[in-house]
């Protein structure tokens, strides 16, 4: 799936000046398979272009075309098909469910379509040094490790892109490149591309693309 960003301005951000290479304002094109760093400061959008791609911000001019259909006339059930089969994210603030156990949030995503058993995800959790924390309540882990069990969580389900928020910022280098690891493999595996907002650390990974808001 390509996904498209034609001219996209959302309104709290129009009165803010974007360089000549922001994403915003423009016409860009995210090419299935790719592997995106999208790069920028604080206050430049990285969160609300998260929400925008995953259809829950629309308070923008221009349009969100995905394979060259506007967002805007999907319906409530084709959004939920694609949030299940096609698009999945790590948002900034993670979202997990601190009262439930790290494997308790795990398996509520995997159990939606059923991708993995428990012991793969451990496996995840073991490469990235949390497979410790299986039993433990998500509210009670470091930052760090609750980056971790959200980036876990989000490759248990299908997709072809998946979506990053400052998904490395409580992570010290090593454990970047982990996640990186991981999440490279499991989209080579799926044939998938992803974008990962920074606020400029590559991480050493070769990306395809570099883009800026």
């Amino acid at each position: 799936m390509n996904i498209n960003f034609k001219n996209i301005m959302p309104k709290p951000l129009e009165s803010i000046q974007h360089s000549s290479e922001s994403i915003w304002g423009r016409e860009i094109l995210l090419e299935q398979r790719k592997k995106i760093m999208l790069n920028a400061s604080s206050g430049k959008g990285k969160s609300t272009f998260t929400n925008t791609i995953f259809g829950l911000r629309k308070d923008y001019t221009g349009q969100l075309l995905y394979d060259n259909r506007d967002t805007k006339t999907f319906s409530p059930e084709e959004w939920i098909s694609i949030r299940k089969e096609k698009i999945s994210v790590v948002f900034q603030d993670l979202q997990l469910f601190n009262n439930l156990s790290v494997k308790e949030n795990l398996q509520i995503k995997n159990n939606l379509c059923s991708v993995y058993s428990d012991s793969e995800m451990k496996s995840f959790l073991e490469m990235l040094e949390i497979d410790n924390k299986w039993e433990q309540k998500c509210g009670l882990l470091s930052m760090g490790q609750q980056q971790r069990v959200a980036i876990v969580r989000s490759l248990c389900q299908p997709f072809e892109w998946l979506i990053l928020d400052e998904p490395f910022s409580h992570l010290d280098k090593e454990n970047s490149q982990r996640s990186l690891k991981l999440i490279n493999e499991r989209c080579k595996q799926l044939n998938a591309g992803f974008v990962l907002t920074t606020l400029g650390d590559d991480c050493d990974f070769s990306y395809d693309h570099e883009l800026k808001l």
